[in-house]
């Protein structure tokens, strides 16, 4: 967190940039230093799935009003993005509590990524509607369900703790070298443009092109 601990306008990152972060922070240097973007089969069923859920629009049901696309933002995180569904639950005495919802293409994840995310847009949410969230869901494409997910202290903790190791990342203006994983680094949309092989074993990415060519 800034040392005024708000925030200005100016400073404000993608919510988006927490996952990327959480999956590789050498993407997310590329991504939001280096301003590198590739598309793969996954990304772009994503991005499309996010499209089709904000195109539909708000609605009423019963109880619930229903908002898409809605814009947030936190000044203390120092965030900003877009939700992509948030449910307004009217309670008896006439408030709503809001409910975000973050659609997902796949399945849960080992990490808590989807979970972060999802936590920070709720923060946002209370910071600019002065309210308490005590839940929210993910909703997976594959199985095609909820997943409900408790915004207790230690998931709020963990997001503000991930908003800070971010703006970090961002003001250093400095990528890290890659850390191949196999499985993980050949499913990212920007292995060609990362090279991860390069530095195996601790090799640089001369001595990587020197074995390639004897080989």
């Amino acid at each position: 967190m800034s040392d005024n601990k708000n925030w200005t306008e100016e400073d404000l990152l993608p919510i988006s940039a927490l996952q990327h972060l959480i999956f590789c922070e050498r993407q997310c240097a590329l991504i939001h230093i280096e301003q590198l973007w590739d598309e793969n089969r996954f990304t772009a069923e994503g991005r499309v799935m996010h499209e089709r859920v904000h195109e539909l629009g708000a609605e009423q049901r019963g109880r619930v009003r229903v908002a898409r696309g809605l814009r947030i933002r936190s000044l203390e995180l120092g965030l900003i993005g877009q939700a992509d569904i948030v449910e307004f639950h009217r309670q008896d005495d006439g408030s709503e509590v809001p409910y975000p919802i973050e659609y997902k293409r796949g399945r849960a994840k080992p990490s808590d990524c989807d979970k972060i995310q999802l936590c920070a847009q709720a923060l946002c949410l209370e910071e600019m509607l002065s309210t308490h969230i005590p839940e929210g869901a993910l909703f997976y494409g594959k199985p095609h369900r909820r997943l409900m997910v408790p915004l207790d202290n230690a998931l709020r903790a963990s997001t503000a703790e991930t908003a800070q190791r971010l703006h970090a990342l961002i003001r250093s203006g400095i990528t890290p070298t890659p850390e191949y994983e196999r499985r993980k680094c050949e499913a990212c949309s920007l292995y060609d443009l990362c090279r991860p092989r390069a530095f195996l074993e601790g090799g640089n990415v001369a001595q990587y092109l020197e074995r390639m060519l004897s080989e």
